[in-house]
C-alpha cells in the first residue's frame, strides 16, 4: 500500500506568494507528477519543463528540444526516498523561467476513500502562459490597479457624446468596442483568485484516466 506525500509548491520569484497544497499518492510517476502541477498551476503544458531532483533532471522528452535519461512513468516519487521537509524544484517555460519550489511537508497513511492527486489548499492565481516571467507578471500587478481607472476613463469617453446628446448616434461605436474589450481584458486578470474546486476537478480527471499514480 502506498504511502500519500503532502507537497506545498510554490511559485519562486512572485509576492504576494502563489502556492498550492497538493496530496500526491508515494507511487505517483515523475510523468503523472508533472500533470498534476500543470493542473494545479492552471498552465497548459505548452512549454518544455524538467524537475531537479537531488541534484538530477527529469522530465518527459520533447523530440530534439530536450531529453532525459529515464522514462517519466517509470521514475516514482518513492524511488527518492523523500524525507519530511525535503525540497525539490521544478521549472517550467525556460524563456520565462518559472520555478515552482516543491517541498514534501508531511507523509501520511493512505485512505482508500479519498481521490488523488488533490488541492488541499493554495492561493492565488498562477501567472498566464504568455507572461514573460516573474518580473514581467509583477510590472502587470503594479499596472492592474492603474487599467481599472484607465478602463473607466475610457468607457466614460466613448459614451459621453451619447450622454450628452441623447441620441444613440452620436455613440463612436469604434471607441465602445474598444473601451469594452479593455474592460474585458481588465475582468479576465484575476491575480487574486484561485479555484480549488476548479483545479480539484482537473485533478479528479488526471486519475479517473490513470494518471495519479501513473
Amino acid at each position: 500500500m502506498p504511502s500519500v506525500y503532502q507537497l506545498r509548491a510554490v511559485l519562486r520569484g512572485v509576492s504576494p506568494l502563489i502556492w498550492r497544497r497538493l496530496l500526491v499518492r508515494s507511487d505517483t510517476s515523475i510523468g503523472a507528477l508533472h500533470a498534476c502541477l500543470q493542473a494545479a498551476m492552471g498552465w497548459s503544458d505548452t512549454h518544455l519543463h524538467q524537475f531537479r531532483i537531488h541534484g538530477k533532471a527529469y522530465g518527459i522528452a520533447r523530440c530534439a528540444e530536450i531529453g532525459f535519461a529515464d522514462d517519466p512513468f517509470e521514475v516514482r516519487l518513492s524511488d527518492f526516498r523523500l524525507r519530511r521537509g525535503e525540497r525539490f524544484l521544478y521549472a517550467y517555460d525556460f524563456t520565462a523561467g518559472w520555478v515552482v519550489d516543491i517541498r514534501l511537508e508531511r507523509i501520511l497513511a493512505f485512505d482508500p476513500k479519498r481521490i488523488y492527486p488533490c488541492c488541499m489548499a493554495g492561493r492565488r492565481a498562477s501567472p498566464p502562459e504568455d507572461c514573460d516571467g516573474p518580473w514581467a507578471y509583477l510590472s502587470d500587478l503594479d499596472r492592474h490597479d492603474l487599467r481599472r481607472w484607465e478602463v473607466i476613463d475610457r468607457l466614460a469617453e466613448a459614451v459621453e457624446p451619447f450622454v450628452a446628446a441623447g441620441d444613440r448616434r452620436a455613440l463612436d461605436e469604434n471607441a465602445l468596442r474598444e473601451a469594452l474589450d479593455g474592460f474585458e481584458a481588465y475582468r479576465r486578470f484575476q491575480p487574486e483568485h484561485f479555484d480549488r474546486k476548479a483545479v480539484n476537478a482537473e485533478l479528479r480527471g488526471l486519475a479517473t484516466g490513470g494518471g495519479g499514480a501513473a
